[in-house]
């Protein structure tokens, strides 16, 4: 069993590094010359996702885990005018990351839409990826092809409007508020206080701004269709371990059942939680203690 929480984050403060020369920002912890597992956060949240979890697994598997956070999340930059944030553009994010660390290969730690881009990456590399960890995700959100149109016009008109001003809040209590309660999952303040704390920045007149690019909140112009991402799951040949919350995402819903059935060598573990579980200071020490036991001191290089 992982030490108890606070012993962990007492031993293993996070330490904050610049790759991709300085596109983007990540965490770390553990040891500078230990086994790398780099870890992918969700839509709109940012590396501080595993910040109650990473400690543990630093102690229980002797690794170093460096958490990143995506192009436009978190302290990492927004992509140039014109730009775009689909799914596999973030692919290029943990590759430049893996390029900045010379890292040939790697284990991936990956919850929700972070899931979605290890899923790709290992479909499409294999050989760059030792083993799959995903946190209540598996796979891309998708759209059916005859939906392929109506898509592409709802990114198009999006993409048209002009942007809006970053959401500013008189202070953190407020702001952390606010991801409470307008997040696309359920949440609680002491769940989401670490996500927003890294992703707001202060204003001159003493409130705080959201760092997160507003263009994320646009619709994507083209996505998989369910077929292609059944085909890419089938592709996976690194072995894959899937915690989910049993308050998640996934559950029996016919495509999270077609998923699962689609990679070969998948192991499920169901949790008490929601969505965050791997953040939920109630359920993150069952979360480490499965991935601690699943993977063991003497496989986690």
């Amino acid at each position: 069993m992982p030490p108890s929480n606070s012993t962990a984050v007492r031993a293993y403060a996070p330490q904050p590094l610049s790759l991709a020369q300085g596109r983007l920002a990540a965490l770390s912890w553990g040891r500078t010359d230990a086994p790398v597992w780099l870890a992918l956060h969700g839509w709109l949240d940012n590396a501080a996702s595993f910040t109650r979890l990473a400690p543990l697994l630093v102690e229980a598997l002797d690794i170093r885990l460096v958490a990143l956070d995506f192009r436009g999340h978190g302290h990492s930059e927004h992509v140039p005018e014109g730009g775009d944030y689909a799914l596999w553009d973030y692919c290029h994010d943990v590759l430049d990351a893996m390029a900045s660390l010379e890292l040939e290969q790697t284990s991936l730690l990956a919850h929700s839409m972070g899931a979605a881009v290890a899923c790709l990456l290992a479909a499409a590399l294999p050989e760059r990826v030792e083993r799959l960890t995903l946190i209540d995700g598996l796979g891309a959100l998708n759209t059916p092809t005859d939906e392929t149109a109506s898509q592409l016009r709802k990114g198009l008109t999006a993409y048209r409007r002009p942007l809006s001003r970053a959401p500013r809040y008189p202070d953190i209590e407020s702001a952390v508020a606010a991801r409470v309660a307008g997040g696309v999952t359920p949440v609680d303040s002491i769940t989401a206080t670490p996500l927003v704390e890294r992703n707001t920045q202060p204003t001159a007149d003493g409130h705080v701004q959201m760092r997160t690019d507003s263009r994320l909140l646009k619709p994507s112009l083209v996505r998989f269709t369910p077929e292609q991402v059944i085909s890419l799951l089938a592709e996976i040949t690194a072995p894959l371990l899937l915690i989910e919350g049993e308050q998640g995402i996934l559950g029996e819903r016919k495509w999270a059942q077609e998923a699962r059935q689609a990679v070969k060598g998948l192991t499920r573990q169901v949790l008490k939680g929601g969505h965050h579980l791997h953040l939920e200071p109630r359920a993150v020490a069952q979360v480490a203690a499965v991935i601690s036991g699943h993977w063991g001191n003497a496989s986690a290089g």
